[in-house]
């Protein structure tokens, strides 16, 4: 199967993705989730007109040159509407967020007054609705004010709330499962006897994905043998798993045997083998309703693979319509050499400077088994297949890593 452009990649991977269903929840469990429907406002904010400040809540006729000295009827606290109307001459102290009475169309703000018993003497003249929140200032009921496919920050919970909602119908969380597959993995804090390596893949792509909103299935590490491959995977969709990624073994040698594993269960290859660095022999196929998706062995590039291709998929089945990180434009921080036919997406640290664009220089060493670059990077540098020579200062574009 010849090697696939990264775009096409992706959009195979996308193909059969839909916003997965949606469940009502409280607005505590809403955070970062994606909304199902328009939000329409059941409430108009504030309902009535209010006063934005403590002070006295007047008629501006009474108040429209100073000196005036009127007489105080009584106090509005906030919660607590006032039961008469201020007349000529009169004055409610208020206190902010305390509706405006019947008559009163100003409020002068404390410091603007002295008071002496039931007289208030007014120092500074006021006009209609100085510190007044009208009714209907912040929205009104009937609107719609938050969107299906927003995803819900902390912001727009307080809207909610404030619009008399409880709850929220958002889409349903994703459900990862991870595999890793390999006779050589051992789990960290064992000591690996020759030949072995710490498993490491998971704990970068099962924490991507939970940041990503999703939840995850840690099903271990499979030995190279079909039987137990076999029964990881059926693990997978016997818990409803949306996406199955799989680290390793998505190769074709003698012990790659993942392919074989998902083939006997059914599973439609879509693609194997992408034209980019690192990450070439990533697959994707589809397993009844659950996504498929192979990672390679090396850590770099799964990681890098679940950067372009997992979130995205998380994102569409989340309902996002936001679906890959953002690319960037920069500057380079050190010569590139020619690129041959693949997509490379170098590991490199991303220097933000003022009024420029970010410096993004890409480490010397590209092996994909390196972490250690991979830790201290803050980006992915972006190189086209068959780009020219480039020197530092060129432009470039980057995929900004907060991962």
């Amino acid at each position: 199967m010849a090697l696939m452009p990264v775009s096409e990649a992706l959009a195979r991977v996308l193909e059969h993705a839909v916003a997965l269903p949606a469940e009502p929840v409280d607005l505590m469990a809403a955070h970062r989730r994606v909304l199902a429907e328009d939000v329409v406002s059941r409430r108009t904010q504030p309902p009535a007109a209010l006063s934005a400040m403590d002070g006295y809540a007047v008629r501006a006729a009474d108040v429209a040159t100073a000196p005036a000295t009127l007489t105080v009827i009584g106090e509005v606290p906030a919660g607590h509407p006032f039961d008469r109307a201020v007349g000529p001459g009169e004055a409610a102290r208020i206190f902010t967020g305390g509706f405006m009475p019947d008559g009163a169309d100003t409020v002068v703000i404390q410091e603007n007054t002295t008071r002496a018993g039931e007289r208030v003497t007014i120092t500074s003249a006021s006009g209609i609705g100085k510190n007044v929140r009208p009714a209907g200032l912040d929205f009104a009921a009937g609107q719609t004010l938050l969107a299906s496919g927003r995803q819900l920050s902390s912001a727009a919970l307080a809207l909610a709330a404030a619009m008399n909602y409880p709850q929220l119908s958002v889409h349903r969380r994703p459900k990862i499962a991870m595999l890793a597959t390999g006779d050589e993995l051992v789990a960290p804090g064992t000591e690996p006897a020759p030949g072995q390596i710490v498993y490491s893949n998971g704990f970068a792509i099962m924490t991507m994905a939970q940041a990503e909103g999703a939840q995850t299935i840690d099903l271990g590490i499979a030995p190279d043998r079909v039987p137990e491959t076999v029964a990881a995977i059926r693990r997978a969709r016997d818990s409803g798993a949306d996406i199955l990624v799989t680290s390793g073994g998505a190769s074709v040698g003698d012990y790659d045997l993942v392919q074989q594993a998902l083939a006997s269960e059914g599973m439609t290859l879509s693609f194997w083998k992408i034209a980019m660095r690192p990450g070439r022999p990533m697959m994707h196929g589809r397993l009844g309703d659950m996504h498929v998706l192979g990672l390679p062995g090396n850590p770099v590039s799964a990681f890098v693979c679940s950067v372009l291709f997992l979130i995205p998929l998380i994102r569409r089945l989340s309902g996002r319509r936001d679906l890959s990180l953002p690319v960037t434009r920069a500057v380079l921080g050190r010569d590139l050499p020619e690129n041959d036919e693949r997509e490379d997406y170098l590991r490199a640290t991303l220097e933000l400077r003022d009024d420029e664009p970010p410096l993004a220089s890409a480490f010397p060493v590209q092996d994909s088994s390196m972490l250690a670059p991979l830790a201290q990077s803050q980006c992915l540098l972006i190189r086209p297949a068959h780009a020219p020579a480039a020197r530092a200062g060129d432009p470039c574009h980057v995929i900004q890593l907060g991962l």
